[in-house]
Order: C-alpha cells, then sequence, then structure tokens
C-alpha cells in the first residue's frame, strides 16, 4: 500500500447511480428536473458549497443583481409570480432557485460539500467513475453544470500578492471587511463593477477606478413591480406569460442587431445620450466613451453607474494596472493611487472552465486537452469522446442579448430528448461522431465573422485564448431551440449491450453502429 495515500480514501463508499449532476444551481437544479422527467429516478447532485444557488450564492456584493427582466430570468416551467422588481435583485433569485429545487423535491438529491476531483470514462462497464471530496460514484450519464460564470478569474499583476491590505473579488465578497472611509481601488469595469461601484461608492473615503476599456452601458428600465400587479401574475398565469412573451419578443428584436450590427447604431444612440446626459465633464465623458460597436462585449445597464463616477470621492483611471507597489496601485499609463483596499471585478473563467480539468476520456486526456485552448461541443452539449456526457451552458451557445434560461431550457429538452432514447433502446454509450462535431462546429465559425461579437471591434471573453469565439451562437434562440428540439440518434455512434453484474463486476456484450 503506497505510504503516502489517505487512510480516508479506503473507507469511502462507492455509490452506483444513472446520472450524476456537477453543481447544483440553476443548470444543475434544472437538469435533475428534467431528468426525472424522463425518467431518471436514480441521480445526486455534487456540490461543494455548503447551499445550492451557483452563481446567485456565490455572488453576494453590494447591489448584485440580474440584467435580463425577472419574468425572463426564470424557467419556463416553474414561472414566479412573486418577483418584487422588474430586474430581481441576488438574495431574491436565490431564494427562487431555493423554492425551486424544494417544490420539485431536488433538494434532497443534493450532496453537499463533496467537490468533484476526477470523473473518467470506463469503456468496459459503460459508466463514469467519479471521485469526489467525499465518496466515490458510478454513473450512466454525467452532466457537468458547474457553469461558466464560477470561478474567478484572479489577474497575474506583479506585486500584487504582497499588498498589505485586503484583497478580493467581487464574487468572494469580504462582508466582513469595513468599506467606510477606505480608500479602494476597482480593478475592472465589466459587469459586476457597473453594480457594486455606485453601491459602495457613497461609504468609501476614496475609490479608485481602474478601467481597461470603457464600457457601453445602457439606462436599466428597472422599476418595483406594485403589489396589483404581482396579484395579477399570482391569480393569472396567461398574463404572466404574455409578460415573458413580450420580454423574449422585445430581447430577440435586440438580437437582429447583433447579427446585423449596422443595426445597433440606434441603441448605441441611446448610450451616448444616456452618458452625456449624466457626465456632463468632457474629460470624464472621453474616458467612459467605447471605441467599439455596442454589443461586441457584454451589454451593460445601470441608472447608477454613470452618477457614481461623477462624484468628488471618486476618479476613474483610464488605464490597466501595470503594477501594485507596496500600498499603491500603478496603471500603465503611469498613473496611480495610494490604496488600503483593492477589489477585482476581473470577472470569471468563462472558456477555460476549471471542470475541463477534471473530465477525462477512456485514455485519461481531459476536456481541457481535447479543447487545447479552444472548448467545442456538438450543439454546445456533448463532447466527441466524452459519451454518456452533457455540458451545460456550454460553448457555442452564449448570446449578448438573451437569458441564460433561454439556453438552458433548449440544452435540457435535447439532453431529456437523448436520454429518454438511450434508455428505450437500451443503449450502453452515446458518442457524437467527431465529423458531426466538427461539421457543427464550422458552421458555427462560418457564421460568426459578421457578427458583432467577431467584427464589432473589441477583444471579449467572447474570444478564447486562440483568438478563436468559442462563446457565441451567431443566430436567433429561436433557431437555437428548434436545432436542440430533436435528439438525432444518426450523430451519434452507439453501443447496444447485454449486461450482467457478478461479483460486483460489469460484463458487457457490446455491438457498435
Amino acid at each position: 500500500m503506497p505510504a503516502d495515500r489517505p487512510a480516508a480514501s479506503l473507507t469511502r463508499e462507492t455509490h452506483d447511480v444513472e446520472a450524476l449532476i456537477i453543481g447544483s444551481g440553476l443548470s444543475g437544479i434544472g437538469a435533475a428536473i428534467k431528468l426525472r422527467e424522463a425518467g431518471v429516478r436514480d441521480l445526486v447532485l455534487i456540490e461543494k458549497a455548503d447551499d445550492l444557488g451557483g452563481t446567485w450564492r456565490d455572488n453576494t456584493y453590494p447591489g448584485c443583481a440580474c440584467d435580463v427582466p425577472s419574468a425572463l430570468y426564470s424557467y419556463s416551467f416553474a414561472p414566479n409570480p412573486e418577483w418584487t422588481r422588474a430586474f430581481a435583485g441576488q438574495p431574491e433569485i436565490r431564494a427562487y432557485l431555493r423554492d425551486t429545487a424544494a417544490a420539485y423535491g431536488i433538494t434532497p438529491l443534493v450532496r453537499f460539500g463533496a467537490e468533484v476531483t476526477r470523473a473518467q470514462w470506463n469503456p468496459r462497464e459503460a459508466r463514469w467513475h467519479v471521485e469526489t471530496t467525499r465518496d466515490r460514484y458510478t454513473a450512466r450519464f454525467l452532466i457537468a453544470a458547474a457553469g461558466p460564470w464560477h470561478e474567478p478569474l484572479l489577474p497575474d499583476i506583479p506585486g500584487l500578492d504582497d499588498f498589505p491590505g485586503e484583497v478580493f473579488h467581487s464574487s468572494r465578497w469580504r462582508h466582513d471587511h469595513e468599506l467606510a472611509g477606505a480608500r479602494v481601488a476597482v480593478i475592472g469595469s465589466g459587469a459586476s463593477a457597473v453594480q457594486f461601484v455606485p453601491a459602495i461608492q457613497p461609504r468609501v473615503g476614496r475609490l479608485h477606478l481602474f478601467q481597461r476599456t470603457a464600457q457601453w452601458v445602457l439606462p436599466k428600465p428597472d422599476h418595483r413591480v406594485p403589489s396589483a400587479e404581482r396579484w395579477l401574475m399570482r391569480h393569472v398565469p396567461a398574463a404572466q406569460r404574455a409578460l415573458r412573451n413580450a420580454e423574449y419578443a422585445a430581447l430577440e428584436a435586440l438580437g437582429v442587431g447583433f447579427r446585423r450590427p449596422g443595426l445597433l447604431r440606434a441603441v448605441q444612440k441611446v448610450g451616448t445620450l444616456h452618458l452625456r446626459a449624466t457626465v456632463k465633464d468632457p474629460r470624464l465623458r472621453r474616458a467612459l466613451t467605447p471605441d467599439y460597436t455596442l454589443g461586441c462585449k457584454r451589454l451593460l445597464l445601470s441608472n447608477t453607474y454613470y452618477p457614481a463616477l461623477t462624484r468628488p470621492n471618486v476618479s476613474v483611471h483610464a488605464t490597466a494596472v501595470e503594477a501594485v507597489h507596496g500600498s499603491r496601485v500603478i496603471g500603465a499609463d503611469g498613473s496611480g493611487a495610494d490604496v488600503d483596499t483593492i477589489i477585482l471585478g476581473t470577472g470569471f473563467h468563462i472558456l477555460d472552465m476549471p471542470i475541463g480539468r477534471r473530465v477525462f476520456d477512456a485514455d485519461g486526456a481531459s476536456l481541457d486537452d481535447h479543447w487545447q485552448g479552444s472548448p467545442d461541443a456538438y450543439l454546445g452539449t456533448t463532447v466527441s469522446g466524452f459519451p454518456n456526457a452533457f455540458v451545460l451552458l456550454g460553448p457555442h451557445l452564449g448570446t449578448g442579448h438573451s437569458s441564460a434560461y433561454m439556453v438552458l431550457e433548449a440544452q435540457l429538452d435535447h439532453m431529456a430528448g437523448a436520454v429518454r432514447r438511450f434508455r428505450s433502446a437500451g443503449w450502453a454509450a452515446m458518442d457524437v461522431r467527431p465529423e458531426v462535431q466538427a461539421a457543427f462546429n464550422a458552421e458555427v465559425q462560418q457564421a460568426l465573422p459578421s457578427t458583432v461579437y467577431n467584427a464589432g471591434g473589441c477583444s471579449s471573453y467572447y474570444l478564447d485564448g486562440n483568438g478563436r469565439n468559442s462563446f457565441s451562437w451567431p443566430w436567433s434562440t429561436g433557431r437555437m431551440r428548434r436545432r436542440l428540439a430533436d435528439f438525432d440518434a444518426e450523430a451519434y455512434a452507439v453501443t447496444s449491450y447485454t449486461e450482467s453484474r457478478i461479483d460486483g463486476q460489469y460484463t458487457l456484450a457490446r455491438e457498435v453502429r
């Protein structure tokens, strides 16, 4: 026995389940609901935290809210008539996810405090072998639902590790750290910073915003939902469906411009007028004016961000951060600021998701090894060489205008159809054919150059480490829903089997087509 093998690992249990879901955020909860509807009863969700909710559990920074209308930011099969704002805040969204999981009986299926460390396909057994920090599992199906907005991206800034004050990422907010009167540097000006900067500005002594790239920020049509409207939504379900459909149609109309960037000039004009109306200082306004087409980066909404930047205790440094020297943050343009707190609004590992380093094929090659810096999946959902596995909110499916729930539900319908067909046909394994995956990827890449994601003149998280857009869907979400609606068995190499289990070992009689 190896001396360095932990004794605890010898006593961990091994559980055999039909489906194992990694993560219990909106993707994991939705996957569990749809798998149960497809007839899968023996399933488990592995969650490394002590509560469910995913990104809406982790992000608790001041001002955290959704930038998609509430009625559209929910499962279509579990509408919520109790939203108190047109754009819900983090506490309400987290509560909605908890309530939905409880209502559908999902919460008891979650194994909290367990982190997946390795999942590998075993072709002899036609099962996934999954190691967690608590127990081991074998599973017929593996669903990667950790999501792209999960692992914070920490910048590699010389001297940052030696900063003598407090440093934290916005998604790991230090609520125990007092900001009243503090000298704060905010690095990054993306979606999170646009929300938390206005929330903390009145409290801090001095705020220095280091903005590498100016953002397009549109007015946010947010408002408190009157009790009468909530009563209507509660008692007239058709009213809520109508609101959801109207919001979907409005965002899809905006999405036309993402595919034909010339049409975005009118929307861009709204952003320009919003900036002019709220920022009177010409020098500050120039610093906040983007030099790329709206939609090339994530579209941001706020009524308070620009006003906050005009306050006397705020300085905007229109530059990237080059280094940190002691307590001083140095910009690439030579500007600097002495601070005692640094808040990182630097986003997440969107296209280099940590899950890619933990899921392995039969030969021991990881998803990352297959992807080589450019994530790829057939219909954004299945990856050749990884049978019986589904990646949720995966590559090629991101949109800059719609709700993540629209994308997710299209995938969940596809996954459920695949599982139903799999179970009814008595398959052992289904693996998307490499030529089918390659053809889909080529189709996407051929369509992307004319979209604002690629032609907008900016560098964004839509582009991977190889400079390729591995994130975006270049068509409408309606087309996405139609493409994913039907499971095409011909796209997969299928293994049928006769199974027996003797002395704890599986044997399979195989027939591959």
